[in-house]
């Protein structure tokens, strides 16, 4: 057949072996590319279950407890008073007359401090001198009259009767005198009390009153909305008294001859040594501290009453008993628990043992454990509260209290949905969100 017959009679069929060929070739491909996403995704599983048993295993630090100093420091606030201090209150009404002794001074027993001016006393006092003279006038009209009467007693002129009543009335007099007399004293003594006086030496800590003010009896300087307030107050400050709230576990050192350091912010660098001086013998049944009261010398009058100090005991303590820090503890229903660490023949991972412990004194940042541990067992530094019983982890060596392994990235919310997700399905969804795959 010819060029033309065949062009006449269309084109030539390809051999179906040539089709067969093709179909072949795509169907390999086909098969490699679903070999190939069920290998990527055989992958990422792998990964996923990998990432999984790393998350599920807690990273841990063991550590050991230590033995305790031989002494231990408590340091607690303390309030300084003075040695002796002293309100003064006006003892008689009337006007300050005028003031002699201000704030800071120094001043000696009955020294003035104030005068005040109390015309009302003073008319008192005239009144009741007045009364004294009219009871001893009488008194000594009664005594004459009971004298004559008594002479003329054994006599027709006088009964019996009338002498024993004018001897009565003398007798009655001369009370009546000494009634008089005790009021004049009296007056005499509230009149000395218009002179205000220091009650011993020391220091005029307070002076509430001014030139004019009215003081009242009751109360003392009375101010505008009525409300009184002492005139003066005087504080010895020659010794000094530290009242410190002392806890319940620390009373048992509290006797004589404890001392203590005491230090002030406005005394940097300095300290001052105090002495037990007594205890209240009683807890607060609220705060379960006992007030302990600690003296210091003050002679030159560099402490001032009234301050806050910081105050440092040294107390003994029994080396051989252990210490553990505070955050290893597990606060549990039936306990205080640390969790120790049975290691694996395999490698360093083990399971969790929650060992039952008994404590002692709290020293702060750390606690006394007097039963449960022995110096060798190692246990968790900062055990989390969800750790159970034979609880698998994994332990590691690092710096206490730092983490060891990093948290894991968080997921992205495009690809986090499905965990089965491949590879390039991640790379198109980075391409489409415009960033790059990660690597």
């Amino acid at each position: 057949m010819t060029t033309r017959q065949q062009l006449r009679h269309g084109p030539v069929r390809a051999p179906r072996s040539r089709v067969g060929l093709v179909s072949l070739v795509i169907l390999v491909l086909a098969i490699l590319l679903a070999a190939w996403g069920l290998w990527d995704r055989h992958s990422h599983l792998a990964d996923l279950r990998t990432a999984a048993d790393d998350t599920a295993v807690d990273d841990v630090q063991l550590i050991s407890a230590t033995h305790g100093p031989p002494s231990r420091t408590l340091d607690l606030p303390g309030t300084v008073n003075a040695w002796y201090a002293a309100p003064i209150y006006a003892q008689v009404s009337g006007y300050v007359q005028m003031w002699f002794k201000d704030y800071g001074a120094a001043v000696q027993r009955h020294a003035l401090l104030a005068t005040i001016d109390a015309p009302g006393l003073d008319e008192q006092f005239e009144t009741a001198k007045a009364n004294l003279a009219v009871a001893q006038a009488r008194y000594d009209l009664a005594v004459v009259t009971a004298h004559r009467w008594s002479a003329l007693a054994g006599t027709q002129a006088v009964s019996q009767q009338e002498v024993d009543v004018q001897v009565a009335n003398a007798t009655a007099q001369k009370a009546q005198v000494q009634a008089a007399q005790h009021e004049v004293a009296r007056y005499q003594a509230m009149e000395a009390f218009k002179n205000v006086v220091a009650p011993f030496d020391g220091v005029v800590t307070a002076r509430n009153t001014d030139v004019g003010s009215y003081v009242s009896a009751a109360g003392g300087d009375l101010h505008s909305s009525g409300g009184s307030s002492e005139l003066f107050s005087v504080s010895d400050i020659h010794k000094l008294r530290i009242y410190v709230s002392v806890p319940q576990d620390y009373s048992a050192v509290l006797k004589p001859g404890l001392t203590a350091t005491l230090t002030f912010s406005q005394f940097p660098g300095r300290s001052f040594k105090a002495e037990f001086l007594t205890t209240a013998n009683a807890f607060n049944p609220q705060t379960r501290t006992v007030v302990t009261e600690l003296t210091v010398d003050n002679a030159d009058h560099l402490i001032w009453p009234g301050t806050y100090t910081d105050v440092r005991f040294v107390i003994p303590s029994d080396p051989d008993i252990l210490i553990v820090p505070e955050q290893a503890l597990l606060f549990r229903d039936h306990g205080l628990q640390v969790a120790m660490v049975r290691p694996d023949s395999t490698g360093p991972d083990g399971t969790i043992h929650l060992q039952d412990v008994k404590l002692g004194l709290n020293l702060g940042q750390t606690v006394q454990v007097v039963a449960g541990l022995k110096p060798t067992d190692r246990f968790i530094d900062a055990p989390s509260a969800g750790l159970l019983e034979g609880q698998h982890v994994h332990v590691v060596t690092g710096v206490p209290g730092v983490a060891v392994k990093p948290a894991p990235p968080a997921a992205d919310p495009a690809t986090a949905r499905n965990p089965h997700m491949s590879t390039a399905q991640r790379e198109r969804i980075e391409a489409a969100r415009g960033g790059a795959p990660d690597q």
